[in-house]
């Protein structure tokens, strides 16, 4: 993949993310690990990236705590390795994971509702996120099979 192509890709996976409210930076460094073949350094992504190593750093946490990336820590040595872990399963499943935390919230908020308008209100948001689940869990079962 030439280079301008590879950087084209990177800035577009950074404007997604960035819409989904992560910041650019972020995205970048995942546009970057999904297109790289082996795990990389902090200090290489940054500078392929032309980023600061503590942007990169706060990048990598982001992904993590999302299922995206994976930090691989190197023995006798500060130095960690970076990947881009699994995918559209991983992104999934992480996905349900925060949706179902949001679920139970909005469970709990049922109690300070009587009948009426902010209770119905209430129980569309939540069967709309349970069913965003429902589906995501079918669609992952049938991927697996």
């Amino acid at each position: 993949m030439n280079a301008e192509r590879r950087a084209a890709f990177v800035t577009s996976v950074g404007d997604l993310l960035a819409s989904w409210h992560l910041p650019h930076a972020t995205g970048r460094v995942y546009g970057l690990l999904l297109i790289t073949d082996r795990p990389d350094t902090l200090d290489a992504i940054a500078a392929e990236l032309g980023l600061s190593k503590g942007a990169v750093s706060t990048a990598v946490r982001q992904l993590d705590s999302w299922g995206l990336a994976r930090v691989i820590p190197q023995p006798g040595s500060r130095r960690l390795l970076v990947e881009a872990a699994g995918g559209l399963e991983t992104l999934l499943e992480a996905g349900h994971a925060r949706a179902r935390k949001l679920i139970a919230a909005l469970h709990d908020g049922e109690t300070l509702v009587g009948p009426g308008p902010a209770r119905d209100r209430l129980q569309d948001v939540i069967g709309l996120f349970e069913g965003y689940v429902d589906v995501g869990v079918e669609l992952l079962r049938q991927r697996r099979r």
